[in-house]
Formats: C-alpha cells, sequence, structure tokens
C-alpha cells in the first residue's frame, strides 16, 4: 500500500508540473507580446500568421503545433501525452492571459513584462520538461531530424530557429531586444529550472525489502 501510495503521489506530482508548466508556457509568452520588445523564434512566425489570417495567436500557435506533429510521421517519432498536451495547453493559455494583459505603453513596463516573460518561460520550460512525458512538437521536430539525417542538433536547431524567424518577421512578426535576449538567456534558465523541478525516480529513496532478481521492465512517460 505505501509503495502505491508513492507512486500515485509521484504520478501526480508529474502530472501537476506538466500542465502548470505549459499553461504558465502560454502565459509567459503572452508577457512577452504585450511588452512589444520582441518574442521567442516560433512565435515570431505564430504573430506573422496570425497577422495573416486573423487568427489568435493561440489558436494559430494550436494549428501550427499540430502541423508539426504531422511531420513527425515520416521521421518516425513518437509522441507521448507531454507532446499531445503541449499542442492543446499552451494556445489556450496563451489566449487566456492576453485577454486579461492589456499593451503596455510605458517603456518601463514594456522592459518589465519582456524580462518577467523570459524568466517565466525558463520556469515554464523546466516544469514541463522535468515532468517526462514527452517533447513537444517543435522539440521532437528537432531531434526527429538529428536522428534522420545525422546533422548535429545545433545546426538543426539554429537552422530551423532562423527559418521560422524571418519567416515570421516578413509576415508581420515583432523581432527585437527580446528575441536576442530570449535567444542568449533561455538555455541557461531552463537549465537552472530543470534543476530546480527535478523529480526524482519513483524508487529513489525507497528501502529493500526482500531479495531476488528484479524483473525488467520499460517506463514510458
Amino acid at each position: 500500500m505505501a509503495r502505491y501510495s508513492s507512486r500515485h503521489g509521484h504520478l501526480t506530482r508529474r502530472l501537476f508540473q506538466l500542465y502548470a508548466g505549459l499553461a504558465l508556457y502560454g502565459a509567459s509568452s503572452a508577457l512577452l507580446v504585450r511588452s512589444g520588445l520582441g518574442l521567442e523564434p516560433w512565435n515570431v512566425l505564430h504573430q506573422g500568421l496570425s497577422e495573416r489570417t486573423g487568427l489568435s495567436m493561440g489558436v494559430v500557435l494550436t494549428i501550427t503545433g499540430a502541423a508539426v506533429l504531422l511531420l513527425w510521421i515520416p521521421l518516425r517519432q513518437r509522441p507521448g501525452l507531454g507532446t499531445v498536451s503541449n499542442v492543446l495547453v499552451i494556445g489556450a493559455a496563451m489566449d487566456a492571459t492576453l485577454a486579461v494583459v492589456p499593451d503596455a505603453q510605458a517603456m518601463v513596463v514594456r522592459v518589465s513584462l519582456m524580462v518577467a516573460g523570459i524568466v517565466l518561460n525558463g520556469a515554464a520550460t523546466g516544469l514541463y520538461i522535468a515532468a517526462r512525458f514527452g517533447p513537444g512538437p517543435r522539440d521532437g521536430l528537432m531531434t526527429g531530424l538529428n536522428r534522420r539525417t545525422g546533422v548535429s542538433v545545433r545546426l538543426v536547431r539554429t537552422a530551423i530557429e532562423i527559418t521560422v524567424v524571418v519567416t515570421g518577421f516578413l509576415l508581420g512578426g515583432t523581432v527585437g531586444v527580446g528575441t536576442l535576449l530570449y535567444a542568449v538567456s533561455i538555455g541557461p534558465l531552463a537549465q537552472l529550472f530543470l534543476r530546480v523541478f527535478a523529480i526524482p525516480s519513483a524508487s529513489e529513496g525507497s528501502q529493500v525489502v526482500a531479495g531476488g532478481r528484479p524483473r525488467r521492465a520499460i517506463l514510458r512517460p
């Protein structure tokens, strides 16, 4: 019973981190939109498509995520709960936040929104990745291309992000100091928060109460 309770609590924490992280990711992206000082690479594209189509950024993000997920099929990537949840939750959280946070006018407010958005985005990334329920559609595209082509992850990611930034900018997306600051700071921030929100394995810390050969098991998030 104690072991069942421990595993149940472990899963509950992972699910909480997954959905809290995804919701916070959408909210933090909305703060960057309201700052008007530059967006993350993919959201430059989402904003540009939103300007051209008249759809909200959250809806565009969701549609784009679903389209990217279809590219997983030829790459033979397998989505997890986190992958599907990423598509559904982040866009909704972004639109909800944009509905209640107005555009900022004063520069001090705009800078504050930019900094808060970047830091919260790093925290959100640490939360949902540490939950270990599978990568988001865009990260899966990156790792899938790396595996199928043999090109390094760094080069694949750089090529993808340059492509989406340039395309988004040409469509009307916002590129600015926030885009540059996000690019140089999100890696260290995500690494920091991954350590903060790391979830130990359910078996860690448990005492051995019986001997014998353990059964082999494969756990898939």
